[in-house]
């Protein structure tokens, strides 16, 4: 493995995108609970991506795991105990919906444009539903070739490929792409069960999205920000 890598490659939800504070305060406030703060939503989602396990396997049913995400994310905005349920039921909804994870992350467009700026190849490995390039591209994030975000090399959509992480193979598509290998390759992620351990599976080295410095009992590498990355690729480290 080198210090600088020969490319970076970033998840998309926790690192672009949050799910929109309006729609999860809409959901709340149905269940008669009151609106959140900003941070607070924000920081519930990272907590609640704790709850994958480290052990995950592509073929796992994911839908115990989703419910214990929603259960977590409600009791992180501050939903007492009794009330989660009907909670979850208003936050599966929105869930469920089109639209949710369009709140964009402060500094993340910026943070790209300086770790482009550093001349390392850059890539895009989400698991969505096949729509992840037009809404990065409507939303002027990024987009492959010319437009109004940040440009990169390769966008790779689980829903597009037809597999998704934690299977290592979803990488494969930009490894093949960028002609890098995976030891040489770093993966930005914000799910340890999902990031942290496809990236692995796949040889590549994971960095762990934390903002809210929620996952430091992992022992995981992590990082608060884009910007952070782009000063390690700088720097070497």
């Amino acid at each position: 493995m080198t210090l600088s890598p020969a490319a970076v490659l970033l998840d998309v939800g926790g690192v672009f995108l949050l799910p929109s504070r309006e729609h999860i305060r809409a959901a709340l406030q149905r269940s008669g609970h009151p609106a959140a703060e900003d941070s607070a939503i924000d920081r519930a989602h990272y907590v609640a991506t704790r709850v994958f396990p480290m052990d995950l396997m592509a073929d796992d049913d994911l839908l115990p795991h989703w419910d214990r995400y929603l259960e977590t994310y409600a009791g992180a905005v501050g939903v007492a105990e009794s009330e989660i349920p009907e909670a979850v039921e208003h936050l599966r909804n929105e869930y469920v919906s089109g639209g949710l994870w369009s709140q964009v992350i402060e500094g993340a467009k910026e943070g790209l444009e300086r770790l482009v700026g550093t001349g390392v190849p850059i890539g895009i490995v989400s698991n969505s539903d096949g729509t992840i390039e037009d809404r990065l591209r409507a939303l002027d994030l990024l987009q492959v070739g010319s437009g109004g975000g940040v440009e990169v090399q390769c966008l790779v959509d689980s829903g597009t490929v037809g597999v998704e992480k934690p299977d290592p193979r979803i990488f494969d598509f930009a490894l093949e792409y960028l002609e890098v290998d995976a030891a040489d390759v770093w993966y930005v992620g914000d799910t340890p069960g999902f990031d942290v351990v496809g990236a692995r599976r796949a040889g590549m080295r994971p960095i762990l999205m934390d903002p809210f410095d929620v996952n430091g009992d992992y022992g995981i590498d992590c990082v608060t920000s884009l910007d952070q990355v782009a000063e390690r690729v700088t720097f070497g480290s």
